[in-house]
């Protein structure tokens, strides 16, 4: 159970994102989950939890510091009481790393259920100790370097996202004095799962990388004359948060460059390591490290569990992802773009396919009428097939803009990568605007057609990425509504020229930093209004994170007021759900499960003339006055049904929904009495129906079935 206090009327952010990243835990320790999941699970929470210490803790920190400064022309939200909140930070993280251990060692058993089992240094046959050595010889000695860190006068440099093996050198006959040496884990380049041989069909043994060096200590030591060797594994975790200097000599690319280097080099925030360390070792540590108490998490032996995210698959019993499949609309069809000119179309993403994006700027690089494409670029896949259909529409000679946004967090590198690619295939990237990140997904392409310019496109709740779009619930309009695009073109202008007055002159979509927050903030009080009235007044909002203090007071007051509120919120939810004074209970659930819920959509009653929006921007500060975000109306009516549905399906989820209440408990949304609903298998049936009662679907099944009754005559 996690306990919280009032924050000037609002649940503290990042208790909150802990009671977040307790429910993916949760779904660690579900024993209806495939195993494979549920170690996946694991490898989520300890990357969430990871970045949670180089980002939100890193911050908390730095505000503790200029707790006696001048705060002047820091861009900064400070908070109040950060040591307060450290404290109960440490306090949550380490009850929650004793549960994540129990179910560890649980799975543990259950992966020996199924002849998996993973064995370190100690527990080797005879012939996986000559197969480990071999492999150490061949693949991993020529990639460690083995440190004598006594012997180093300035200690060496320890990377964020490493682990290492901390080793004690010492003699039984104690001879010589002890000395300590440092190995980094070269995971990176060589993996942390090493198969090894098996006398039993059926059966599967995995050593960690780690453990492969363990064995192989003396050969690596042995030139020293020590014949003891014990290791312990520890990691450290620094402070990510990118600083940009004002030296306005210096560009963007310059300073983000600068920043990307010198956070490798970021004040510890985290030192995570094996409780069993050698006492010795583990003081020589801190010292040289120069580490505080708050600073120390004592666990188990394995770290770095983000790995397991990509536990080698040895599994009999495979999960049951299905398949993407294509939008009734574009079954079939042979140009995206014919069908998009024509009318509407709403991908949801993970069930619909995201080709149809990727194919609409194909075509678009080929078309000889389309002259223009403007797009922005947030996280980007690997090996892009936006960023390849991009480059060929250069090279067919089409102007493309691309607005790739630099500071996208953890991105950077990759990001800048990109920049001197496109660049190089002549295309025009834009990177930004200071203290305004670009988090708006939407895209723009401008075609002749008999002498006449018209515009289609998108406007996405999620990030242009084929990879992430098979694992994130998102919505994408495909439109080429007049209104629609005017208003994308006026973003596009914003940020190409810096006038203010481009993204107030929105008439359609609702752009963030300027009208958002005044917009929704009107709409609530609306509602508010009609409540007051007598009449039915009603909102379902899903977003990602709901801290914004001045909305949550509005809808704070919406609740007292008789406002019906149900809210789907995954992750930070800073709003005390349970109140005597609320006329009608707020309805407010997180839904964690196999896909990540990443849309925002946001449904008012109006009195009966519905408003249906969906949107980048989460209701959070950063997001409302410190990004470019837009918001999108839904006309159509048949969008704005099915938008809705989705989202009625999902505040009915009784398996995996917990109650969003006062106390962050988490417990399940479950009621034995009701016909159990998972929300996403429920939303996956409903939208697959809806592709086999579409016309178009069924004249083509109908079509095959004649021709193959005929092909048998």
């Amino acid at each position: 159970m996690i306990t919280t206090e009032m924050k000037r009327g609002t649940i503290i952010r990042d208790i909150s994102w802990l009671s977040f990243n307790g429910r993916v835990l949760q779904e660690a320790a579900d024993l209806s989950v495939p195993l494979k999941e549920r170690i996946k699970f694991l490898g989520i929470f300890s990357n969430n939890l990871d970045e949670f210490f180089r980002v939100r803790v890193a911050t908390l920190n730095r505000m503790i510091e200029l707790s006696g400064k001048s705060k002047k022309n820091i861009n900064m939200h400070l908070e109040h009481s950060p040591e307060k909140i450290l404290s109960e930070i440490q306090s949550i993280v380490l009850e929650q790393q004793d549960v994540f251990n129990r179910i560890w060692e649980n799975i543990l058993i259950e992966l020996e259920k199924e002849k998996i089992f993973l064995v370190n240094e100690k527990q080797l046959s005879k012939d996986q100790q000559k197969f480990v050595q071999t492999h150490f010889e061949e693949d991993v000695r020529s990639n460690i370097i083995p440190l004598m860190i006594e012997s180093i006068t300035g200690f060496p440099y320890l990377r964020d996202k490493s682990i290492y093996l901390g080793v004690v050198l010492s003699r039984k006959d104690t001879s010589m004095k002890r000395k300590y040496a440092l190995i980094e884990v070269p995971s990176r380049l060589l993996g942390r799962f090493v198969k090894l041989p098996s006398s039993q069909p059926g059966e599967n043994y995995i050593i960690l990388l780690e453990d492969v060096i363990r064995h192989n200590l003396k050969s690596i030591f042995s030139y020293f004359g020590y014949d003891r060797y014990e290791s312990w594994v520890f990691k450290l975790t620094r402070d990510a948060e990118i600083d940009l200097d004002n030296d306005v000599a210096t560009s963007l690319i310059q300073k983000l460059e600068k920043a990307v280097r010198n956070r490798r080099k970021g004040k510890p925030v985290r030192f995570v390591y094996d409780k069993e360390m050698d006492p010795g070792l583990f003081q020589y540590l801190v010292k040289r490290l120069n580490l505080k108490k708050g600073n120390l998490m004592p666990g188990g032996r394995i770290h770095n569990f983000r790995h397991f995210m990509d536990f080698p698959d040895v599994f009999t019993k495979k999960g049951q992802r299905k398949k993407p499949f294509d939008h009734p609309a574009l079954v079939r069809a042979p140009r995206v773009t014919d069908i998009v000119l024509e009318k509407d179309v709403m991908l949801h993403f993970p069930y619909h396919s995201f080709n149809p994006l990727i194919d609409m700027l194909r075509e678009a690089a080929i078309d000889p009428n389309v002259t223009a494409i403007k797009i922005t670029c947030y996280r980007m896949a690997t090996n892009s097939k936006i960023i390849n259909a991009l480059i060929n529409a250069v090279r067919n000679g089409k102007q493309v803009t691309v607005m790739l946004e630099l500071r996208a967090r953890f991105e950077e590198e990759a990001n800048l990568e990109w920049k001197v690619r496109l660049e190089d295939e002549g295309v025009k990237v834009l990177i930004g605007i200071p203290n305004l990140k670009i988090h708006g997904k939407l895209c723009m392409i401008k075609k002749r057609i008999n002498n006449h310019t018209i515009h289609y496109g998108f406007v996405s709740t999620g990030n242009l990425n084929e990879k992430t779009a098979t694992i994130y619930g998102d919505h994408c309009l495909l439109t080429s509504d007049r209104n629609i695009m005017a208003d994308v073109n006026r973003i596009f202008n914003f940020i190409e020229n810096r006038k203010e007055t481009m993204l107030k002159g929105c008439k359609t979509l609702i752009p963030c930093p300027t009208l958002l927050r005044k917009e929704l903030l009107r709409m609530i009080d609306n509602e508010i209004r009609i409540a007051k009235s007598g009449r039915h007044a009603a909102m379902i909002l899903k977003m990602n994170s709901l801290s914004d203090e001045m909305l949550i007071y509005k809808l704070t007051e919406a609740a007292r007021s008789g406002v019906e509120i149900k809210l789907i919120v995954r992750g930070i939810f800073c709003m005390f759900t349970e109140n005597k004074k609320f006329i009608k209970p707020v309805t407010a659930i997180s839904i964690i499960d196999e896909y990540l819920e990443h849309a925002r959509v946001f449904i008012f009653h109006n009195g009966g003339k519905e408003k249906t929006f969906i949107s980048s921007a989460d209701w959070m500060i950063r997001n409302l006055d410190h990004r470019i975000e837009a918001t999108c109306p839904i006309r159509e009516e048949e969008i704005k049904k099915e938008l809705k549905e989705i989202l009625e399906i999902q505040l009915s989820d009784n398996v995996k929904a917990r109650y969003l209440d006062n106390e962050l408990i988490n417990t399940y949304k479950r009621d034995k009495k009701l016909k159990k609903i998972r929300s996403q298998i429920e939303i996956y049936n409903y939208l697959f129906h809806k592709t086999l009662k579409h016309p178009e679907v069924i004249r083509l099944e109908l079509a095959e079935t004649l021709e193959k009754s005929f092909a048998s005559l």
